[in-house]
C-alpha cells in the first residue's frame, strides 16, 4: 500500500493537469501489456507497425509494463494543458545527476539494462537522443489522435472538478479509481511496496490518462510534485465514431445542429468539435450559440479552454430522437 499524507496546505493545493509527455509514456506501457488490446485494439494495430523501426528497447527500458523506471523522462505539467515541445525541452533540462541518480538506483551499474547505459556514461547526449526518438514517436502515433484524447483528459478534469466541488475530495477519490480510498486526510493506493508520502506542503497533481488503465502510477521522487496518474472517465470510447443523428433530430434542429448535438457525448472544445466534423471554427461556434440559447449544452471553463457538453434537456431530446 502507498499511504500519501496531506497536511493542511496540501488540502487546498489539489490540482489538474493534461500532460502530453505523460500519455505518451502511458502509451508505450500499453504497447506491451496484453489488457490494453480490450480498450485500444484499433490504435495498437497502427502503433506497432509504426514504431518497428524506432528505438523500442530504450522506451521499455524506461517505461517497463510494470513496476516504476526513472522519473526524469515525465516532468509533470507546470499548467492544466502541458505542450509536448515544452515538457520535453524540461527533461532535457534535468540534471546529469540526477539523470545518474534515477538510472543506477541503490544497485548500481549491474542491475541497469544496457538500453540505459549511455544516461550513466554522457547524460546530456543521451537525453538529447531521447527527445529526437521521443518526438518521433509522438508525430507518428499520438499526434494524429491527440485531439480526440485531449478531449477525453479535458472532459475528465471537468467532471473531476465538479465533483470536488460538490463532495470535497471525498467525493473526488471515492470515484476515481477502485485502488483509491481517501479518508481522514490520507489518500491509500493499493501498490507495492508499502510505502508512505509526506506532501508537506506540495500538494497533489492530478493526470488523467487515456493509456493508463487499468492500474494507476504515481510520481513521488525527484523534483516534481507528487503525481497521480490516474484512467481517465471513458477511456475506451475515445477511439469509437461518431453515431449519426436521427432524420428526425435532424429535420427538427438542422443536420449540422443535431450532428453537434450528438457528438457532445464527452464535453468538447470549437476546434475539437470543428475538426471532428471536418467544418470550420466560426460555423460550429454559431451554432454552439443557438443550441446554448436553446438550453441543449452547457459551456464550461478549464485552465484556457472552453468546452461544451450536453445539457440534461439535451440529452432527453436525443434520447427521445
Amino acid at each position: 500500500m502507498l499511504t500519501i499524507r496531506f497536511g493542511a496546505p496540501d488540502l487546498a493545493s489539489v490540482r489538474f493537469g493534461v500532460s502530453p509527455l505523460i500519455e505518451l509514456w502511458q502509451s508505450v506501457r500499453a504497447l506491451q501489456r496484453p489488457a490494453a488490446r480490450g480498450l485500444h485494439s484499433s490504435w495498437l494495430a497502427e502503433a506497432r507497425a509504426r514504431v518497428r523501426d524506432l528505438d523500442f528497447a530504450t522506451l521499455r527500458a524506461l517505461q517497463p509494463a510494470w513496476g516504476n523506471g526513472p522519473e526524469f523522462v515525465h516532468p509533470p505539467p507546470d499548467g492544466p494543458c502541458g505542450e509536448i515541445e515544452l515538457e520535453l525541452e524540461r527533461m532535457m533540462a534535468t540534471p546529469c545527476d540526477q539523470i545518474r541518480g534515477e538510472i543506477l538506483g541503490d544497485g548500481g551499474l549491474d542491475g541497469v539494462s544496457p538500453a540505459l547505459w549511455p544516461f550513466v556514461e554522457a547524460p546530456d547526449a543521451a537525453v538529447r537522443e531521447l527527445a529526437d526518438l521521443l518526438h518521433s514517436y509522438w508525430r507518428r502515433l499520438l499526434e494524429p489522435h491527440w485531439e480526440r484524447i485531449r478531449i477525453g483528459l479535458e472532459g475528465d478534469v471537468l467532471y473531476r472538478a465538479q465533483q470536488m466541488a460538490g463532495g470535497g475530495l471525498r467525493a473526488l477519490f471515492g470515484d476515481i479509481d477502485p485502488a483509491v480510498a481517501y479518508a481522514d486526510a490520507e489518500l491509500v493506493i493499493d501498490a507495492a511496496p508499502s510505502r508512505s508520502l509526506e506532501l508537506r506542503g506540495r500538494g497533489l497533481l492530478l493526470v488523467p490518462s487515456v493509456f493508463a488503465w487499468p492500474a494507476v502510477a504515481v510520481i513521488d521522487r525527484g523534483p516534481w510534485q507528487p503525481t497521480l496518474i490516474y484512467p481517465a472517465r471513458g477511456c475506451g470510447l475515445v477511439w469509437e465514431p461518431v453515431a449519426p443523428p436521427s432524420e428526425g433530430l435532424a429535420a427538427l434542429i438542422g443536420p449540422r445542429r443535431a450532428m453537434i448535438l450528438a457528438s457532445l457525448e464527452g464535453p468538447c472544445s470549437t476546434t475539437g468539435l470543428a475538426r471532428r466534423l471536418k467544418v470550420c471554427p466560426g460555423s460550429i461556434s454559431q451554432h454552439l450559440t443557438v443550441l446554448r440559447d436553446a438550453g441543449l449544452i452547457e459551456r464550461h471553463r478549464v485552465g484556457r479552454v472552453v468546452l461544451y457538453r450536453r445539457s440534461a434537456a439535451g440529452n432527453l431530446l436525443l434520447e427521445a430522437a
